[in-house]
């Protein structure tokens, strides 16, 4: 009997072995299979130019994923960010007269601003991050429109410099968002308020009840959120040297909670895996790049896309149950 239990038991022990291997390493096997099999069948796939080109692409992406990142850690979610950008974008021409930094400045305290009103209606009101963060997903978007009602080119040769400029041959925005994951990372494994945030996601009830500024904890994640949201936003208009409210972070929000879902960071919250956020978005970017340089339409880009995320929230939810 016992011998047949221990047998029986062994499948299962694998198999939880397995998705927990999966869910801490996965992503990164897959982005390794991936530049694997470009080197081995996309032609030109290793030159330089290339690389430069996807990692000019996913920046954005990888600098918003880091806030959606917090925000899903705590149970939430936060769909405004692709207007923040588009507002943050339509800020930073509007005050260009007045030199760069002050319309960084202000582009940014803009997206503090929005992420702060998310947060006090999650926090404070008790309306569902997701509901809270739709109303200011159409009115933001709105907002810049009506800032910047269509495409407006600029020629200030300060905020060309910081979407074209390289140092050691690595653009600018891509040496920030690298940066700026490291000190994701710090914040979310070494300080309080990182294991704060992680607490609040597990158990938000047992957090209030041993004493932690949950609604602080909140809306400071929110806030946070929305500063690097913005700071994409700019980064994209340096880049491309236009304002577009527009078009401008348009679906940005799917894309953000694509990695951090296929990063292994759970929907149901308490836990937020920062490094593997990022080698998700570079995941996403790479199987789209790869489809595309073969010649498959964007919808085969959207189905697999589809695919990864339902394996990815599947794999996760085994984890949790086990």
């Amino acid at each position: 009997m016992t011998d047949t239990t221990t047998t029986a038991a062994l499948p299962r022990v694998d198999r939880a072995r397995l998705f927990t291997w999966l869910q801490e390493y996965g992503v990164y096997a897959a982005v390794l299979t991936l530049l694997l099999l470009n080197v081995l069948f996309t032609p030109r796939f290793l030159e330089v130019a290339n690389f430069r080109t996807q990692l000019l692409q996913v920046t954005p992406i990888v600098i918003v994923s880091l806030g959606m990142a917090l925000v899903i850690g705590t149970q939430g979610i936060d769909l405004s960010v692709g207007s923040v950008m588009a507002l943050s974008a339509a800020m930073v021409v509007l005050y260009l007269g007045y030199g760069v930094l002050p319309a960084l400045l202000v582009a940014l305290v803009a997206g503090a601003a929005v992420g702060a009103a998310g947060g006090s209606l999650v926090a404070y009101v008790g309306v569902q991050p997701i509901v809270a963060t739709l109303a200011l997903l159409v009115g933001v978007r709105g907002l810049a429109n009506v800032l910047v009602p269509q495409l407006m080119e600029f020629r200030n040769p300060d905020l060309i410099a910081l979407g074209s400029s390289s140092l050691a041959g690595v653009p600018i925005i891509v040496i920030i968002a690298a940066a700026l994951t490291l000190v994701m990372a710090f914040l979310v494994r070494r300080t309080t308020f990182g294991r704060q945030v992680v607490a609040i996601g597990g158990n938000r009830t047992a957090s209030e009840l041993s004493g932690l500024p949950v609604k602080r904890v909140l809306l400071t994640v929110y806030m946070i959120s929305g500063v690097l949201a913005a700071l994409a936003g700019v980064l994209a208009t340096a880049r491309l040297q236009a304002s577009d409210p527009t078009s401008l972070g348009l679906f940005i929000e799917l894309s953000a909670i694509t990695a951090v879902v296929v990063g292994g960071t759970p929907l149901a919250g308490g836990r937020i895996r920062v490094l593997s956020t990022v080698m998700g978005a570079l995941l996403m970017q790479l199987l789209s790049a790869t489809l595309i340089k073969h010649n498959l339409p964007q919808s085969w880009t959207q189905m697999v896309q589809a695919v990864i995320i339902l394996a990815a929230v599947y794999v996760t939810r085994e984890r949790g149950a086990r």
